[in-house]
């Protein structure tokens, strides 16, 4: 396993690259401030117990990065304590309804982009690399997102959790971004801060960058096997 800090030390230079696919949430944008917000009035919408539960910011972080559907659940299930499953299940529905009007209010209000991701971003644009956001979050949630932040020039295309039939960490939405952006898999370097994107890349034979300062379900980053890790998205050479 690579405990690399940049890709130099894969002897890998810019020009083995063609493009780059990044994640969004915990890669270029901070968003944990969104789901919090968005969980706790989703929450207050429902009835007990769940309106009476507390989003806590550290529960949340080790949560994101599986989709919408999975925050959901597993917030619902916390918010149930000790009862039956069957109550949380059948907050479901409700739940998702709310979550979806909350977050489309409140989409990059508490979110910052990163230090490093508007440079890093200009320099791999000038290099003429292709760029593809590929995400977990519901692709109108991204794309807006992206917008706010002034990101979203940088990409050619942006594919979210309901893109296609499968998300990561499962190929697919990579090898749909490769083909969208006319490139080998083995020349797009996929950027994340999880496992998620970990497992996603490697089977698709796309190479791994992963930032240290992101979610990773909240789980130690340079566990998960990658070709190199940084600090900046400004100084992965």
């Amino acid at each position: 396993m690579a405990m690399d800090t940049t890709l130099t030390s894969r002897n890998w230079t810019r020009q083995h690259f063609d493009a780059a696919i990044l994640d969004l949430d915990g890669t270029l944008v901070d968003t944990l401030g969104d789901f919090v917000a968005v969980l706790q009035h989703m929450l207050h919408d429902l009835p007990e117990p769940f309106c009476s539960y507390t989003v806590l910011p550290q529960v949340v972080s080790r949560l994101v990065g599986k989709g919408s559907e999975n925050l959901i659940s597993s917030v619902l299930h916390l918010a149930n304590g000790a009862g039956p499953a069957s109550v949380a299940l059948a907050a479901y529905p409700l739940a998702w309804q709310r979550y979806q009007w909350h977050y489309h209010i409140i989409n990059g209000q508490h979110a910052q982009v990163y230090d490093g991701v508007q440079k890093g971003l200009e320099q791999f644009k000038a290099w003429g690399w292709k760029m593809a956001c590929v995400t977990n979050k519901p692709t109108a949630f991204a794309m807006a997102l992206l917008q706010a932040k002034g990101l979203a020039g940088f990409f050619d295309i942006t594919y979210g959790g309901d893109a296609f039939d499968r998300k990561k960490p499962d190929p697919l939405p990579l090898i749909k971004a490769c083909e969208g952006l006319g490139v080998r898999a083995e020349r797009a370097l996929m950027v994340g801060d999880s496992s998620n994107d970990a497992q996603a890349a490697r089977a698709a034979g796309c190479p791994v960058l992963l930032v240290r300062y992101g979610y990773n379900h909240g789980l130690p980053i340079e566990a998960v096997d990658a070709d190199a890790f940084t600090d900046s998205l400004e100084s992965i050479f």
